[in-house]
């Protein structure tokens, strides 16, 4: 691949990687359509791994498919970009471990900034559930990495 295509990947990386954080922020902190609007007086929170996952599945009837599925697959689903895009970011996140760790740290961050403004929930399931998407994330831009390197060898054959 050309050094003038790697660097444009890596801007357009760079910028869609701003936008997808900041609609994540906004999302996670101040969307009224996930409540957060509303600053409670109580803090929430959620220490025991399971509990609310398995909540949303028990009452999935009464809660309704939209509910569960914001909340198990949307909580995966919004850090998928996050461990796809880190690595076209910057070498050192060519590292798996390293994009895991990092989806990891901003979640925790994300969770403790809900609970400390009192605009959500600390909720363990949502750091696994988020760290899941980044892990799934990363091995999706990595086969698509292989596969596009395949692509471009193959024309330059």
């Amino acid at each position: 691949m050309s050094i003038k295509l790697t660097k444009r990947i890596q801007l357009i990386s760079r910028i869609f990687f701003m936008l997808y954080m900041l609609v994540l922020m906004y999302f996670l902190l101040f969307s009224d359509w996930y409540g957060r609007a509303n600053v409670s007086e109580e803090y929430h929170y959620n220490l025991v791994l399971f509990k609310e996952i398995r909540r949303y599945w028990v009452y999935r009837h009464k809660l309704g498919a939209m509910a569960v599925f914001t909340n198990l697959v949307g909580n995966v689903i919004c850090f998928m970009p996050y461990g796809f895009v880190l690595p076209d970011l910057h070498k050192i996140f060519r590292n798996g471990l390293l994009v895991i760790f990092s989806g990891f740290v901003v979640t925790l961050g994300v969770e403790t900034l809900q609970l400390v403004l009192r605009v959500g929930s600390f909720d363990v399931d949502d750091i696994l559930l988020n760290t899941l998407g980044t892990v799934l994330g990363y091995f999706l831009g990595v086969l698509y990495r292989w596969l596009r390197s395949r692509r471009y060898a193959k024309k330059k054959v």
